[in-house]
């Protein structure tokens, strides 16, 4: 039986390159680590593959022996939580059952909270810093640096703001210490038993700024409607790829009959919908692309009314780059003709590739 400190385990991992995102732990692989979107097995002395007695142990001690943790991954088949190599790095860890084995994937999350600016996003991204009251989603897939995003958001809002803050994350990432604004973070199972009563609570806290991990469900999202619509400013994230496909999840949660009040409901509240997107760069690494889709009479118009024939809220951005909005395919094509990305990646990734094409066919197919 083969013993080792899982500390000393993650270390020798995030040793193996730079900009590691995450690390996977899947009976049957070496250890791997992800690297600009792509695994790659690092050689580890007596763990040329993993077996199931390996990953059993990492969960483990990844859990710490928290019933909680056990009683989720057995209830569930999963578990999400934190994990911490103090003076190292902080890992989000999910935790899996797959084939009656166990396997982990951590993300990494950086030490230090980037600013808006390091990270390369757009400068209308900081007005949501200045705003009062509504809703603001960031979307895009797994992976896609949602968190990474809203932490940058909070974070200055806290060193701008005296403010109190209240963040429910699960787990939690970034560690927010206090300047300005007053931060308490929750973490739900730890402080709290789950996104829709944690925000109900926090309408009792007296926050300014209520951060929500995710909209996961129908409780949450209408806890959320109340909370913008009592005057705070409610920031969270949902796996959408764009605007359009925002608006019809938020929609679709509820029942048919409650649709028309909710679209009411959600036009009056939203502020910002920005969808990310992490593409491939050319010359390696990856680079954000992100669309914004900003509260005016048009997009609220269409959220309100639905969309139909020439009322598309892909062209509406399109059209409001005066308001600061932003679609990706103008992304995706400013991408292109400043060499960030090649064609093949911009098609790939585009909302319409056929349009995006007619766009740039006056670029060199070479």
């Amino acid at each position: 039986m083969i013993h080792f400190k899982i500390d000393s385990l993650l270390q020798r991992l995030l040793a193996a390159g730079d900009s590691i995102s995450d690390l996977n732990l899947s009976v049957g692989k070496a250890p791997q680590v992800e690297i600009d979107g792509q695994l790659r097995s690092v050689e580890i002395r007596g763990l040329p593959v993993l077996k199931p007695l390996h990953t059993e142990m990492v969960a483990m001690m990844l859990m710490g022996g928290r019933k909680k943790h056990l009683q989720d991954l057995e209830k569930r088949g999963s578990v999400d939580l934190s994990y911490a190599i103090p003076g190292v790095t902080r890992f989000r860890v999910n935790i899996f059952l797959q084939r009656g084995n166990f396997a982990a994937v951590l993300r990494v999350i950086p030490r230090g909270i980037p600013t808006l600016e390091q990270l390369g996003l757009p400068d209308e991204l900081a007005n949501i810093a200045q705003l009062k009251n509504g809703i603001v989603l960031v979307t895009g897939p797994t992976g896609s640096g949602k968190s990474t995003t809203l932490a940058a958001v909070i974070d200055r809002i806290n060193r701008e703001q005296p403010v109190h803050i209240v963040t429910i994350e699960d787990p939690i990432e970034y560690l927010h210490p206090h300047h300005q604004a007053t931060i308490n973070q929750r973490e739900i199972g730890a402080d709290a038993p789950s996104f829709s009563l944690a925000l109900r609570a926090a309408l009792r806290q007296a926050p300014k700024v209520i951060m929500v991990g995710e909209m996961r469900d129908l409780e949450t999202i209408e806890t959320a409607f109340e909370a913008a619509e009592t005057g705070h400013l409610v920031l969270s994230t949902l796996h959408t790829i764009d605007a359009s496909k925002t608006v019809d999840r938020v929609i679709g949660v509820f029942p048919r009959e409650q649709h028309q009040q909710v679209r009411i409901r959600f036009a009056q509240t939203f502020k910002y919908v920005v969808s990310q997107r992490l593409l491939p760069r050319q010359g390696g690494g990856r680079v954000a692309a992100v669309e914004i889709m900003k509260s005016t009479f048009r997009t609220r118009d269409y959220v309100l009314k639905g969309e139909g024939e020439g009322r598309s809220l892909i062209d509406a951005i399109h059209d409001g780059d005066q308001d600061g909005m932003r679609g990706f395919d103008q992304v995706l094509e400013q991408y292109v003709r400043d060499g960030i990305i090649d064609r093949q990646t911009a098609l790939l990734y585009a909302s319409n590739a056929g349009n995006l094409g007619l766009q740039m066919a006056d670029l060199d197919e070479d």
